[in-house]
Parts: C-alpha cells; sequence; structure tokens
C-alpha cells in the first residue's frame, strides 16, 4: 500500500498528498477535492445523507486509487491488481474502509459523454473485473441480476459499488464533476446494519430523510436494501436521470467459473472499446 505510482492502494493521507503535488493530473487534484468536500460539506443546509460515510472521510479511515483510463486494458488490469490487494488488507486498515477510485474522464472531457455512455463505462469495466478475476463468483450470491440477492462480486467478495458521475442535475449526492467514481464497499460493512435490524431501519430512514432535503427531490425510486423481492442490486450502482438513457437489464454477464488466464493475460470479450 502507499506505493510511488498512480494506480497505488493509498490511504487517506496518502491521496491528499498526492492529489496536492505540483505534478499531480489535475483530474485527480479535482476527484478527491470534490470527494472529499461533497461528503463534508453541506447542501441546502444539511450534511451529506450518508453520516458513515462523512465519518469516515472524517476519521481518514477510506482508501483511494486512481485509474488513468477506464478503456485501457493495462490501466484496467492494474486495477484489477489494487482491488485484489484492497480486499487483502481493507479489514486490517479501519472498521469502515470502503475503496474509492477515481477514473480520469474521457477524452474530450466529462461533457463528452452522455449519460448512457456512463452507464456503459461503469458496466465495461465492471465486467472486465469480473472476466479476469482469479476467484470464482462466491457460490452463495446468485448469478442473476434478477434476483433479490444478488450482489455484484469480485476475488471471492459479494460488494456494493457505489458510483457518481456527472450527469446528475438534480441528485448531487451522486454527481461528480470530474468522470466516474465508484466506492467499493463490501457486503461485510454492512453487517449489523441491514433492513431487517433496528440499526439498519434507523440508519435509513435518517439518510433518506438527508437525501430529500440535499438533493432537494426525492430519494430515487430505485433506491432499495439487499434482500427485498421488489429491490434490484444493479439499479442502485448508478442510478438514472434519464430513464431512457439506462440499461433495460443489467448488462453484466457473469460466469461462475474462473476465466481469467495466467499471467495477466486478457479474457474473452475484453479491452479497450
Amino acid at each position: 500500500m502507499n506505493e510511488d505510482h498512480l494506480q497505488a492502494l493509498c490511504d487517506q493521507e496518502t491521496m491528499a498528498e498526492r492529489a496536492r503535488a505540483a505534478d499531480a493530473p489535475a483530474w485527480l487534484r479535482r476527484h478527491f477535492e470534490t470527494f472529499t468536500g461533497g461528503l463534508t460539506g453541506e447542501r441546502n443546509g444539511t450534511p451529506f445523507p450518508c453520516h458513515f460515510g462523512t465519518n469516515a472521510v472524517e476519521r481518514g479511515d477510506l482508501l483511494y486509487t486512481a485509474v488513468p483510463s477506464f478503456t485501457d486494458p493495462e490501466a484496467l488490469f492494474r486495477f484489477r491488481d489494487t482491488l485484489l490487494e484492497y480486499l487483502d488488507t481493507y479489514r486490517d486498515h479501519a472498521e469502515l474502509a470502503p475503496l474509492v477510485t477515481f477514473f480520469a474522464p474521457p477524452a474530450g472531457g466529462a461533457d463528452a459523454f452522455a449519460e448512457a455512455d456512463w452507464h456503459e463505462t461503469l458496466w465495461h469495466v465492471l465486467q472486465f473485473l469480473h472476466v479476469n478475476d482469479p476467484e470464482p463468483w462466491p457460490a452463495d450470491i446468485p448469478t442473476d441480476p434478477d434476483d433479490p440477492y444478488w450482489e455484484y462480486s469480485f476475488g471471492g467478495t459479494p460488494m456494493f459499488p457505489t458510483c457518481r458521475a456527472p450527469f446528475y442535475e438534480d441528485r448531487k449526492s451522486r454527481y461528480c464533476p470530474v468522470s466516474l467514481e465508484i466506492t467499493f464497499q463490501p457486503r461485510d460493512v454492512f453487517d449489523g446494519l441491514t433492513h431487517d435490524t433496528e440499526a439498519g431501519a434507523h440508519a435509513r430512514e435518517v439518510i433518506q430523510d438527508r437525501l430529500g432535503d440535499y438533493d432537494g427531490v426525492c430519494p430515487h425510486a430505485d433506491l432499495g436494501d439487499w434482500g427485498v423481492d421488489d429491490d434490484r442490486e444493479w439499479r442502485q450502482y448508478l442510478f438514472s436521470a434519464d430513464e431512457a438513457q439506462f440499461p433495460d437489464e443489467c448488462p453484466l454477464t457473469v460466469t461462475p467459473e474462473v476465466t481469467a488466464l495466467e499471467g495477466g493475460a486478457p479474457g474473452p470479450g475484453v479491452g479497450a472499446d
């Protein structure tokens, strides 16, 4: 961790130093500033809705990495390796230590992409990781995204990838002006906070109340809970703003067995767009 290269797994102090360095890419600096500023600031007189995230930033508990391209296979393979390193270490870092991933903007800047392009980008990245995953899909997680207990999994670990992107006008809790941003949260960080626990129900009530005030619009219709019959996890990763630009069905094709080739070679169907 904290190795001296852009795609290293970093603690918050190290990422802050790198983002503010004179030779840091402008997009990395802006990512870090808007992310930490957004989670610790207020909007419409309301703090950021997820108090768990706010507290983690204020304590310096989060882990970070940066990815200079979401189409270059070399960059995505390095990201895969960083994500595997994260899964090996996050439990020892802090009680709540999601991985925040900053992606460089596309050629032409964030405005060059329509909403549909950002959805495609997210699922391209997740599919690349899945196809090149050295671990099989967890046996206790369904492979059908239409199952309420489906969850994106990598490295043998079910996780909830929460995304922010540039296309939101009203839903500022999910807005990032720079590019795609993915926060990977392993399922076990939600232990004791699921919808069927008193603590989980209270946390959801607080977060959803804050969401309405912070965003100035009602919480998204797809916001739900894992394991609830009518809720679907994949629809919550990157909320729609324009449903016409949202995928009709989950774009991820799940292969339960390991398909990654030895030596880091690409698996079938992956590579630059």
